[in-house]
């Protein structure tokens, strides 16, 4: 246990930090989940739209320090690929 005042309070907003971030990586797996469900069912206008729901989730969580930029970057552009490869199917 934190001995010191400033300590404390320091574990209280980590904790708080922690709650919050998790909630955040939640939401940025849930939205990546939905547009590879799409594309492996081969929905390309489902996929789409996950995608385009899914950007300012990734975006977002590069901005609140949930992920860094090159690992944003690099999910974005792999959904992104895999969306283009489904839609050039039909």
């Amino acid at each position: 246990m934190a001995n010191t005042k400033s300590a404390q309070k320091a574990a209280r907003a980590s904790e708080r930090r922690r709650v919050i971030n998790g909630a955040r990586s939640s939401k940025i797996r849930s939205a990546v989940k939905k547009v590879e469900s799409a594309v492996k069912s081969g929905d390309a206008k489902a996929a789409k739209a996950a995608l385009q729901a899914a950007n300012p989730e990734l975006q977002r969580g590069v901005t609140k320090g949930v992920l860094k930029k090159n690992t944003a970057a690099r999910k974005l552009s792999r959904l992104s690929a895999a969306v283009k490869k489904i839609s050039a199917k039909k």
